[in-house]
């Protein structure tokens, strides 16, 4: 007879599901009290700010909001943030979309290093990043005696602004690309590329469709942030009125100023963005579930 059939038979104990299910569930009071706790936050710390950034915009009417709004300084900044988006957003999806392609689909030396360097912005702080773009490309740095001889200016320009917004910004597609690519596999990728697809042809139709909800909602958090970053932007900026104030920045002068209803008019565009991000973010959730449940 085997040392198996020797042992003895170990009893299994069955537990009803109800009695399981009130073992994981919270009392009533500790629900209430964890639900109230959020709900304390979510009104003191979001709602209430947001109530009170457009009650002080608009405290002495419409028309001053609107003359806040409509003053050249404020255009300027707000037409520089556009512009530092529109430049550092796409530069993203394509540093992302490579990136989240070499990590995925390759193995190379190097790897667990550019991994790491993805993360880098998310543990610098942004002040310190502007700090070390001033040391490279201003006065005390290395290469400021070549740009200004061939009169390139990066520092105190919009150069510099895209420059840190670029530093800030670039993990956030490629960290949402990345678990997705790994999770979705390559099967369909190796299929078309046996069925005789080229890259090009085998990324168009096949990658970016099953990764589009994914990529978007990562150039949505990209955007966000180029949008609203201040730390990095403010030292490189040099803080110069109608040329490198961003709409962050211009908030902070406005403010500092005394110009509260400029200050708040602008920093009311910026929650007018941050909320449509946020109904944005949440359709590219949704999208994403929907179409993990097809997959």
């Amino acid at each position: 007879m085997s040392s198996l059939a020797m042992e003895p038979a170990v009893p299994v104990v069955s537990v009803p599901r109800a009695r399981l299910r009130a073992a994981q569930d919270e009392g009533p009071v500790v629900k209430a009290v964890l639900i109230g706790l959020a709900l304390l936050f979510f009104v003191l710390f979001l709602l209430l700010p947001l109530i009170l950034v457009f009650m002080t915009a608009f405290s002495r009417g419409v028309l001053p909001y609107l003359s806040a709004l409509s003053q050249s300084d404020t255009l300027h900044a707000a037409s520089l943030t556009v512009l530092v988006a529109v430049i550092a957003v796409p530069l993203n999806i394509a540093f992302g979309l490579a990136a989240s392609w070499a990590i995925v689909r390759f193995e190379f030396r190097g790897k667990s290093l550019l991994t790491t360097l993805i993360d880098l912005p998310f543990s610098v702080s942004p002040v310190i990043a502007g700090l070390m773009f001033l040391l490279i490309f201003g006065r005390q740095g290395p290469f400021w005696d070549w740009l200004d001889a061939n009169n390139i200016r990066i520092v105190f320009a919009l150069p510099g602004l895209v420059l840190a917004t670029l530093f800030v910004t670039f993990p956030f597609v490629a960290r949402e690309l990345i678990p997705l690519m790994q999770m979705q596999g390559s099967d369909e990728e190796q299929a078309a590329r046996v069925l005789g697809a080229n890259g090009r042809q085998m990324f168009w139709r096949v990658t970016l469709p099953k990764i589009k909800w994914g990529l978007l909602y990562g150039v949505i958090l990209c955007n966000a942030r180029a949008m609203g970053e201040f730390g990095a932007v403010s030292v490189l900026s040099g803080h110069i009125r109608g040329q490198t104030n961003t709409l962050p920045l211009h908030v902070e002068i406005e403010y500092n100023d005394y110009h509260t209803v400029g200050a708040f008019a602008a920093a009311s565009v910026l929650a007018v963005l941050a909320l449509l991000t946020l109904a944005l973010k949440l359709w590219a959730e949704r999208k994403m579930v929907q179409d993990g449940h097809r997959g």
